[in-house]
């Protein structure tokens, strides 16, 4: 018996602990020389289409590379946030599309988690006439195309009244040139720096209360606040500050506020009302991840719904929402590709035109490709950064 048991020692060790030679084969695989031989025809192939795309371009007169990104664009984009004019070159107009797309993808996510998070929530209420109406909207904005939706909305926005009887609804103004915001301006010659040392300053201040605040959780949040913005508000009350800009209709024409043409306006809300669906349906199954007995304790406590649903159930529901609202961040901003379809110059319709005018289709095909590629990498690291600091707070506090 002690025999036996020596020779199965001998034996799982030697299995358990394998040398560098047998360690390099299983890591190559039961067959090291059919997985070389396969990536050795893979580059063959890439370099036989390589080979034969480059003569076709040379054939055309056509110079492969990137050099015509320093050559002048001589057309216009219809709306930028950089200054543009068709006399730039082709990297300052792919650069306008790439923050044309980045704009709208930032906002539309900013604006589809909030309203995913309150539709999510309302799901999990009593109110049958509110829960209803939660589950009409995200059964029809998860089963139709989003492309048809996108159609549906630039139609909605070109098709509002003319300037001079724009419909006006909180100081909005909606019309068939765009939509018409108040904005926040700087008042007077106040500088951004002052703006930001008030704001810090609140923040530092908010976050020291917290701390002090530990074991009164119920106000930590409303007095943190709170603090921020009576920094704010005693910076503007003291002469410095931003002011309300409103949009004024006079005559055939609106001015001042921001204005969001029908093209943004509808690919914003194309993209919002559809990802918030399915944000809505994460939220909602990540609360009812958590267990009966958390809300059972917490009532039995005597805390509140909204106490509840803030301090114990989202908390614990974000470990399982955060993985699922990545996807939903990196579809958002994939889908804003179809912008092409309705005529908002983002960076899919810019290099459109750019491969059109110089014939570099494959090069501006991969500074897209490249492009999206960076910009969805870097929203999952960003969002993995934040599921992991989830994931440890939350076996901290187990």
């Amino acid at each position: 018996m002690d025999q036996l048991q020596m020779h199965s020692r001998h034996v799982g060790s030697g299995f358990s602990k394998p040398g560098p030679l047998r360690r390099v084969r299983l890591w190559l695989g039961p067959a090291p020389a059919a997985q070389a031989a396969v990536l050795l025809a893979l580059g063959a192939v890439l370099w036989y289409f390589g080979a034969n795309i480059v003569a076709t371009m040379h054939r055309l007169g056509i110079e492969p590379g990137f050099a015509f990104l320093s050559q002048r664009a001589n057309f216009e984009i219809g709306e930028s946030l950089i200054a543009y004019s068709s006399s730039d070159n082709y990297g300052r107009a792919l650069l306008a599309g790439l923050v044309n797309t980045i704009y709208v993808a930032s906002v539309g996510c900013i604006i589809a988690t909030l309203l995913g998070i309150a539709l999510g929530v309302a799901q999990m209420t009593r109110n049958l006439i509110l829960t209803s109406f939660v589950r009409c909207y995200i059964e029809i904005f998860r089963n139709t195309p989003l492309l048809l939706q996108l159609f549906l909305w630039s139609a909605i926005f070109h098709n509002l009244p003319a300037a001079r009887r724009a419909t006006e609804i909180a100081g909005t103004y909606l019309s068939n040139r765009g939509v018409y915001i108040p904005k926040f301006v700087l008042a007077g010659n106040a500088p951004v720096a002052s703006i930001g040392l008030a704001l810090l300053c609140g923040l530092v201040v908010a976050v020291a209360l917290r701390r002090l605040l530990l074991g009164r959780p119920f106000y930590a949040t409303q007095i943190s606040l709170a603090t921020v913005i009576a920094a704010t508000a005693t910076f503007w009350l003291t002469g410095g500050g931003v002011d309300l800009d409103l949009p004024i209709k006079g005559g055939f024409n609106i001015s001042g506020g921001l204005s969001l043409s029908p093209e943004f306006a509808g690919l914003l809300a194309g993209l919002v009302f559809n990802s918030t669906a399915t944000i809505a349906e994460i939220v909602r199954g990540g609360i009812q991840s958590v267990q009966n007995g958390q809300w059972e304790a917490a009532r039995s406590l005597g805390l509140r719904p909204g106490h509840i649903m803030r301090l114990i159930v989202l908390p614990q529901a974000l470990r399982v929402i955060t993985p699922l609202m990545t996807s939903s961040y990196l579809d958002l901003t994939k889908n804003s590709s179809l912008a092409v379809a309705i005529g908002y110059p983002d960076l899919v319709n810019v290099g459109n035109t750019t491969a059109n005018t110089t014939g570099q289709t494959l090069e501006a095909i991969t500074i897209i490709a490249g492009a999206y590629l960076t910009l969805n990498l870097i929203v999952s690291l960003a969002m993995n950064l934040f599921n992991r600091h989830i994931t440890r707070r939350g076996n901290r506090r187990q």
